[in-house]
């Protein structure tokens, strides 16, 4: 075990302790589970660096999926900071790909669980440097517009995007409203070991900005295709295609 790693343990086992402590209170609690995460992807990252020569995958993969987690699309090497994938890697860091490799990058509801500006201009960059000219980054997220669209949303219309999004998550009894609804939309759960909250809402007109900004060359919106994105996903998300 490298010094690194073993401050990483330690570190861990030092916040495990605190949270485990009947005097923390409830948002120092909240906020050390938020650490604990970030050092579990930090160990999964570190790990995968430690095995590419240089940072980058050699040959690399023609065809990539971003922040799949169980959805898994053939043909496609799967990155995502959390297993299962082929290679546990925090993209926030960067992408590891040699420049002009890939011919296809795929992503859906992953783009909204990191943060804006940093991280997701980050990655908008090292998805146009790692594409091929020519190449195609495919992103799905959220429409804020489509949510933003219903509101005062009518009561059948909000039960069923509630019910749709939320019915099987623990927050269902707290979406008691449609500006609940919204909220949830756009910060999804901050405080939950299992979902990642929603750091940026985006609609078309942002994801263009934001890949136009990054040197594509276009951005349309992407037919979507069962075949490769996840049809539970299709309902109220925004689809674009950016070319290189």
């Amino acid at each position: 075990m490298t010094p690194h790693d073993q401050q990483m343990s330690n570190l861990r086992a030092q916040l495990d302790q605190i949270l485990n402590s009947p005097a923390t209170t409830h948002g120092l609690a909240r906020t050390l589970r938020a650490a604990v995460k970030e050092v579990e992807l930090h160990r999964h990252h570190q790990a995968s660096v430690a095995t590419l020569p240089n940072g980058l995958l050699k040959p690399g993969p023609a065809k990539v999926q971003i922040g799949g987690g169980g959805h898994r699309i053939d043909g496609f090497f799967n990155i995502d900071v959390v297993p299962p994938a082929d290679l546990l890697w925090d993209v926030r860091e960067g992408i590891p790909l040699a420049d002009a490799s890939a011919e296809t990058i795929f992503s859906e509801h992953f783009l909204e669980h990191i943060d804006y500006p940093r991280s997701a201009k980050c990655y908008a960059r090292e998805a146009h440097r790692v594409l091929t000219p020519g190449g195609q980054l495919i992103t799905g997220v959220p429409d804020a517009a489509f949510v933003l669209s219903q509101y005062p949303a009518p009561p059948d219309r909000a039960t069923e995007m509630i019910e749709r999004w939320y019915a099987n998550r623990q927050c269902r009894g707290d979406i008691n409203t449609y500006l609940d609804l919204i909220n949830y939309v756009f910060r999804d759960q901050d405080d939950d070991p299992t979902y990642n909250p929603h750091y940026w809402a985006y609609d078309l007109e942002k994801l263009a900005q934001l890949f136009s900004e990054a040197g594509f060359r276009t951005v349309e919106p992407w037919t979507f295709d069962p075949a490769t994105a996840n049809p539970k996903r299709q309902w109220a998300s925004v689809y674009v295609t950016a070319t290189k």
